[in-house]
């Protein structure tokens, strides 16, 4: 007997990201770079995807986890803040796991992090009981607290934490920490982090049954290859044979080499597919281990 399509099937994928911010534009470049194109709706807030059957709807940050649940969206990009935050807050309420974190995107790196005043030394097994801390976060610092068997006051605010203790709402803050200059323009300094964040890909905890699992495979696919070159490079140099041995052990973030020997067989031409940032630094050492003729060229594109 043939099983009956579900509902909620869809021959086309549809991914949510940050409508405005500091998460929209990479996320934008990012997909474009894994060869997506779109036609934007009159409001700016549907893209109609043309290369491939993904559709892009541009929302707020904090409605993406929920659109995933609810079923309305198939993907989405959004901070790891946000998705811990609304996975525990449906924990706590009894709510069976609605999404998950299917991969780090490796932009808008951050931490959320507690910022104490400058005067203080951070112990907080004995500091924080029955002090307050303001916060936007409260699912993922009542968590922390918990998991210590802390009694504290958690301050919710949905906006300018930091302003908290200058203003006698806290004690100390627990926020969202990127350079740090916020917390000492209010005299405050960054201690003990709760989590590390970055932009990531969220997608529902169920697998989907229709046509939108092979254009999910292949989105996958492309993105893991964009994110794996984006920093990659190839080098190529020249060298004695007998140096290779040391080089290699300059470069662990390599694949394996490519190896033509030159005339005589004394020296060997190298190319290398590197994938870490390949600095001045890193040149300087590879040259003095026996390397010459050093040339870094930018990968645009790698299919395994």
């Amino acid at each position: 007997m043939q099983r009956s399509t579900p509902a909620n099937a869809r021959d086309r994928l549809r991914i949510a990201i940050q409508k405005s911010g500091r998460l929209s534009e990479p996320a934008l470049a990012l997909l474009a770079a894994a060869g997506l194109s779109w036609q934007e709706s009159r409001d700016k807030q549907f893209y109609y995807g043309e290369s491939l059957p993904i559709d892009l709807l541009l929302v707020r940050d904090d409605d993406i986890p929920g659109l995933i649940a609810d079923g309305v969206c198939d993907f989405g990009m959004v901070g790891r803040n946000v998705l811990a935050e609304q996975g525990i807050e449906r924990e706590n309420a009894g709510k069976p796991p609605a999404f998950a974190e299917l991969r780090g995107l490796g932009f808008g790196r951050c931490k959320l992090m507690f910022g104490i005043p400058d005067d203080w030394d951070w112990n907080p097994q004995a500091q924080l009981p029955g002090k307050r801390i303001a916060t936007s976060y409260p699912a993922l610092l009542g968590r922390w607290l918990g998991e210590r068997g802390i009694d504290a006051s958690v301050v919710l605010m949905s906006g300018s934490v930091e302003l908290a203790p200058r203003l006698g709402q806290a004690e100390l803050v627990c926020d969202l920490v990127s350079s740090g200059g916020t917390l000492a323009a209010n005299r405050l300094k960054p201690v003990e982090v709760l989590l590390d964040s970055e932009a990531v890909l969220a997608g529902p905890s169920e697998p989907f049954f229709d046509v939108r699992a092979g254009i999910a495979d292949l989105l996958i696919r492309r993105l893991d290859g964009v994110m794996k070159i984006r920093d990659s490079k190839l080098l190529m140099l020249q060298a004695p044979r007998a140096a290779v041995p040391q080089l290699l052990q300059l470069l662990p973030d390599a694949e394996p080499p490519t190896l033509t020997a030159l005339d005589g067989g004394q020296d060997v031409a190298m190319q290398a597919l590197c994938h870490g940032a390949m600095t001045w630094q890193r040149l300087e050492d590879l040259k003095r281990a026996g390397a010459r003729g050093l040339m870094v060229v930018p990968v645009e594109r790698m299919l395994a």
